[in-house]
């Protein structure tokens, strides 16, 4: 029996048996991560599941280009919500996230 290398769970898509998102894998892939140092960012990956992670993508990537678009476009809706509701802590975070290009200026 293969193992099942992406699991669709909660709306949305996941290495199996695992927390990782297949978006962080298509993501450093589509980058131009090799297999090798997209394993080195997830330790908790092996290789193999790497690897079948990228093949399951190849095979679908019509349906998951269109997941990962939808959900980039909820995400900037949902981020659009939250700085309106949260104005202060999205300033101080927004003055944190930018911070180190402060300090190179």
């Amino acid at each position: 029996m293969l193992p099942a290398y992406v699991e669709e769970r909660e709306g949305g898509y996941w290495i199996g048996g695992t927390r990782v998102s297949l978006d962080s894998i298509v993501y450093r892939f589509l980058e131009g991560l090799s297999p090798e140092n997209i394993a080195d960012c997830f330790p908790v990956l092996t290789l193999e599941q790497v690897y079948g992670a990228i093949t399951y993508y190849l095979h679908h990537s019509a349906a998951i280009d269109t997941y990962l678009r939808d959900h980039d476009a909820d995400y900037t809706t949902f981020r659009h919500r939250l700085r309106t509701q949260y104005p202060r802590p999205s300033k101080r975070l927004d003055a944190l996230l930018h911070l180190p290009e402060a300090l190179q200026a």
